[in-house]
């Protein structure tokens, strides 16, 4: 529940703090010598300036939103192929499991990192084809674990039933099959939320994530990481709010995992 109600304040913080600041993500303060200031009140900074005398609290704020936009959007792509991959190779068996399990085993095989960044050096850096690319390669260990579980739903009653009534596969897989391994799929959504942010910050450091004029957690780190020295608020601020929206998001993973085995016993 604190992890919950961190989630919340973040995500409140995210929306509604930019309006709070009188400046704009890319607006300069000409004002400042230097241009790279530490947190003021006096001049409505309030997180610092970076070092080109942009508004650090308004900049980390868009990140964030940034941040959580491409996070969601690429697990929900993972969701959705991960499940319809897994549901419908456990349910199916056979010869039709092995052949979509050993895609499965060979896509492991590929480089994960690699095979991100050839797609974004191919068809260009955007925000668009970032989620596409995170969520169509990290639907695997989505898919498997659907797949165990549908193996074992294969053999209840109900489905047996369904069989026995001549539903067609889809059918069993859609109304019985699915709805049956939600739980589960929305426990390891959760933690794959934090694991995407995670790599698209590590994206952005490389330079390899979100341009300009657009910002993330992870393009912020990287920029406060070049300047630490000198003007660390621009590290310690982007870095604080991301280390903490991680942790956040893996205690409710975790606590919604262990209510959800509570349950189950």
């Amino acid at each position: 529940m604190a992890a919950l109600i961190a989630i919340v304040l973040l995500i409140i913080a995210a929306l509604v703090g930019p309006w709070l600041s009188p400046w704009q993500p890319d607006q300069v303060d000409w004002s400042l010598n230097p241009l790279a200031a530490p947190p003021s009140l006096a001049s409505a900074h309030w997180f610092g300036t970076d070092g080109n005398g942009r508004d650090l609290f308004v900049r980390v704020w868009h990140g964030t939103r940034v941040s959580l936009l491409v996070a969601l959007l690429a697990t929900a792509v993972s969701v959705v192929i991960g499940v319809a991959w897994g549901a419908t190779a456990g349910y199916l068996g056979g010869r039709t499991d092995g052949w979509m399990m050993r895609v499965v085993d060979v896509l492991y095989a590929l480089p994960y990192m690699f095979f991100v960044i050839i797609l974004t050096v191919v068809f260009g850096r955007s925000l668009w084809l970032m989620f596409l690319a995170i969520g169509a390669v990290g639907w695997l260990t989505m898919a498997r674990i659907v797949r165990g579980q549908a193996l074992a739903l294969r053999r209840r009653e109900f489905v047996t039933a369904a069989v026995t009534l001549g539903l067609p596969a889809h059918r069993i897989i859609s109304r019985h099959i699915v709805p049956n391994v939600l739980g589960t799929v929305i426990v390891y959504a959760t933690l794959t939320v934090p694991q995407v942010i995670l790599f698209e910050s590590f994206l952005s450091f490389l330079g390899l994530g979100v341009q300009e004029p657009l910002t993330s957690l992870g393009r912020l780190v990287a920029e406060g990481a070049l300047e630490m020295e000198t003007a660390p608020w621009q590290l310690l601020v982007p870095a604080s709010v991301l280390a903490l929206l991680l942790l956040a998001l893996n205690f409710l993973g975790d606590g919604l995992r262990d209510a959800l085995d509570a349950r189950q016993r």
